[in-house]
């Protein structure tokens, strides 16, 4: 089923992606939000480069957007140093190798292609989505510490029963 010229999977993956990086930059912190910002741009930079550019262009573009972004998870890796990060980057290498590989192999996008190339993508979405997921978490734990600490505090201050 086509919608204006689209595959209806290939809207759901987009409209995916937007949602999933909103919710990052909304609720995540700083690494969620530079993660999800910059899955942000490579979509973008997709839509504006695909059209645009020919066959070989077009895929050494997207190649080097891909870079960018695998550099981009590498210095948050090692600046935050999480998990859900490190799996986000093992991904985004995924789909730099099977775009390289299809480049200098000088393949044409295959059924196999698409499968490797929108798993990936899904796995990169999931993992913004968990690092997400443990911000909030991570707030309301450190909110309910703070509450109880506060708590202690002011039943030490107070006059013995």
């Amino acid at each position: 089923m086509y919608i204006y010229g689209y595959h209806i999977l290939f809207l759901i993956s987009v409209a995916a992606t937007f949602g999933v990086c909103g919710f990052g930059l909304w609720r995540g912190d700083a690494p969620v939000r530079y993660a999800a910002a910059s899955l942000l741009a490579v979509e973008i930079s997709s839509f504006i480069l695909n059209p645009k550019v020919g066959d070989v262009g077009g895929e050494s573009a997207i190649l080097a957007v891909d870079f960018a972004f695998a550099v981009i998870l590498l210095m948050l890796a090692v600046r935050y140093a999480s998990l859900w990060i490190g799996a986000a980057m093992l991904l985004q290498a995924v789909q730099f190798s099977l775009h390289s590989y299809y480049l200098v192999m000088e393949l044409a996008h295959d059924k196999l292609h698409a499968w490797i190339n929108n798993i990936d993508d899904w796995g990169i979405l999931i993992a913004i989505t968990v690092g997400t997921v443990l911000a909030i978490r991570r707030r309301a734990a450190n909110a309910r510490e703070a509450a109880e600490r506060e708590t202690r505090r002011v039943q030490r201050g107070s006059p013995a029963t």
